[in-house]
């Protein structure tokens, strides 16, 4: 292990195993990480696979004129709706096929489940060929979240992680990452999320946080991001900034990122400050170093003025140490200050695994010790976790 202080904590160390299911492996005994996606029937095109231009040249080969993509696309983009019947400045005759056309459904609901509150909502979604993903819309004073899912599965392994536990299915589509928000839309105007602040309420915020690794379907998300900030009727009409990007650690990626002049907020999962452990918990750190990763982060900042949020779950005896929270504030400190915001989350249970979050004064302590070093720390919330939709916790089970 990395060298410790000279009184290091007395706890057990207990080092990641999955519990509860078998870890794909490599022939040579490491975790599976599966950076590609499967070869595998890709969803029928859709109105938001497209930019704007895309959708002028389409209806035109479909015989329409151009100035009808962006009607359309207004109906979808900000009315929320593909309902022909609601779409009455389009020629009646041709209509139901235009919109077959244009918007081959993506998602079907298969199952919500809400907190007793009613502001936590959790979505089953089956995907045309049978894959099933899952999304969580969450209510909070002034802002309303959506955490999406950008991969069916996940390639990246990690033993802690419900999503992980099953692979990667494939990566999902631009549209079917965006519908996601259409849909979530669609059920905040029809007041099914809790009490009403205000009249024209809709997603304000947008996680990468759900499903998958986002960084591995790298061109996808970034068509998606689009379409949430582009002006309405290209887009939603969304902030960047209230746009969370995560990653494990795909640190070519995260510099791609920083080229892509958008002022989305990149999270790093971390979880762990030394080599030893983040090999074992997170395994694309078999491939991209703790440093390598926090030094890309860091020129995120760099690149972009935008602050950096660091993820980290604290699983009890495992990465909850003082130590370790002294570790992570150095190689902060050691690349500046004011760059970087740290956000401990107590980890959430998945089923068949042993692991629990840490205990609270064990969980303040480490808080602590990271805010005496100058590192802003805001222990997160846990929200959607007694229906299985928080951080960690999404199967996409039936």
């Amino acid at each position: 292990m990395t060298s410790r202080p000279a009184s290091p904590d007395t706890r057990p160390q207990v080092l990641p195993t999955a519990e509860g299911w078998e870890q794909q492996r490599t022939p040579e005994g490491r975790p599976l990480l599966q950076f590609a996606s499967p070869r595998v029937k890709q969803p029928p095109q859709h109105l938001a696979d497209l930019s704007l231009e895309e959708r002028q040249a389409k209806l035109k080969e479909l015989g329409l004129p151009a100035f009808r993509a962006k009607q359309v696309s207004t109906h979808y983009f900000q009315h929320w709706t593909t309902d022909p019947a609601a779409m009455s400045d389009l020629p009646k005759a041709g209509r139901e096929d235009l919109v077959s056309e244009l918007f081959p459904p993506l998602l079907t609901e298969v199952r919500r489940l809400k907190t007793d509150d009613g502001n936590t909502i959790k979505f089953l979604w089956r995907l045309f060929d049978g894959a099933l993903v899952e999304s969580v819309l969450m209510r909070y004073p002034g802002r309303i979240t959506l955490c999406v899912s950008s991969q069916a599965g996940c390639g990246m392994n990690c033993p802690f992680c419900a999503t992980g536990q099953a692979g990667l299915t494939r990566n999902m589509s631009t549209a079917e990452i965006v519908d996601q928000v259409v849909a979530a839309n669609r059920i905040i105007a029809a007041g099914e999320l809790g009490e009403k602040e205000h009249a024209d309420e809709r997603v304000t915020n947008i996680v990468f946080m759900g499903m998958g690794e986002p960084l591995a379907n790298y061109k996808r998300v970034m068509n998606a991001v689009h379409r949430f900030v582009d002006a309405v009727p290209m887009g939603l009409g969304m902030s960047a900034r209230n746009i969370t990007v995560s990653t494990v650690g795909l640190v070519p990626a995260i510099r791609k990122l920083a080229d892509e002049d958008l002022p989305v907020t990149f999270a790093l999962s971390l979880h762990a400050p030394d080599d030893e452990l983040r090999d074992e918990l997170i395994p694309v750190n078999n491939r991209w170093k703790v440093d390598e990763a926090l030094d890309a982060a860091h020129d995120y900042y760099k690149k972009t003025g935008r602050r950096v949020s660091i993820e980290y779950a604290l699983i009890k005896d495992m990465n909850d140490h003082a130590w370790r929270a002294a570790l992570l504030a150095k190689k902060l400190n050691q690349r500046g200050r004011g760059w970087v915001h740290v956000n401990p989350i107590p980890l959430n249970p998945t089923p068949g695994s042993i692991w629990t979050s840490s205990e609270r004064p064990v969980q303040q302590e480490f808080i602590e010790t990271l805010r005496a070093a100058g590192i802003p720390t805001t222990l997160r919330d846990t929200r959607g976790k007694e229906i299985d939709g928080a951080c960690g916790q999404l199967a996409a089970a039936e």
